[in-house]
């Protein structure tokens, strides 16, 4: 039986009714100015700033019976803004150190101006005898000259007692070798404290012997670098000192 060409065209067109309209080009770009408009309208995420905690310095100098932290500004920029809470550590640690080498130096800068010197005390005359150098000859010196006058030896001496200091601290933790350490303590974040962790006296460690080391330590640098300024510049440190 055949189908009349009619029959053929009104089946195809009762099929297409069933068949999902298509959207127009109108519709189209009604939907993506609308997209636009929100993706314009919808604010921007703004990532939070990262607050950081105040680092808190030990130290502060007591003026009138108040602390005072001198340089706070500075103190806050090298902790939070440049570096972070273990920085802080390595800068206290770092003028501990300076204040302990300075309260060193002032005494031995002392007992020689004072004449309390080697060669009154040691049964030794001689500094080097390969080098020809006496007790009584530096004696006679100014602490600069007589620190000149020694042997490169007996400088490297010195060097090595306070390398063998610092690899202790780089090495040791609470007073006890860091044996199962892959990284020395000291050269972690906020290893290096200034604490070597030895007490023979079992001194109990409180916050005002604390304090105390640090200010004498102060006063210590500053009066290394007055006293050798006296010595090295005539006039330079217009207050009398003891030994003038």
């Amino acid at each position: 039986m055949k189908l009349s060409t009619a029959a053929i065209l009104g089946f195809i067109g009762g099929a297409s009714a069933f068949a999902p309209a298509s959207p127009s080009a109108q519709s189209i770009a009604v939907r993506m100015s609308e997209e636009a408009v929100e993706a314009v309208e919808a604010p921007a995420e703004v990532p939070l700033l990262e607050v950081k905690e105040k680092v808190p310095c030990f130290g502060a100098t007591p003026l009138l019976g108040e602390p005072v932290f001198v340089g706070e500004n500075y103190w806050d920029k090298l902790t939070m803004e440049y570096g972070s809470e273990a920085t802080g550590t390595f800068l206290q640690a770092a003028e501990l150190k300076h204040g302990r080498s300075a309260m060193v130096a002032t005494v031995g800068f002392m007992f020689h101006k004072f004449g309390w010197t080697l060669d009154n005390i040691s049964p030794h005359e001689y500094l080097s005898v390969t080098q020809g150098v006496k007790f009584a000859d530096l004696a006679a010196m100014t602490p600069l000259d007589a620190m000149k006058s020694v042997p490169a030896e007996g400088l490297t001496q010195m060097f090595a007692a306070i390398a063998l200091v610092e690899i202790f601290e780089l090495t040791h933790k609470e007073g006890k070798l860091a044996e199962d350490e892959r990284v020395a303590p000291g050269l972690q974040a906020g290893g290096l404290t200034g604490d070597l962790g030895w007490n023979p006296l079992k001194i109990k460690v409180t916050d005002r012997r604390r304090l105390v080391e640090i200010q004498n330590g102060r006063a210590a640098m500053f009066a290394i670098c007055a006293w050798v300024a006296h010595d090295s510049v005539a006039g330079s440190v217009p207050l009398p000192l003891l030994w003038s």
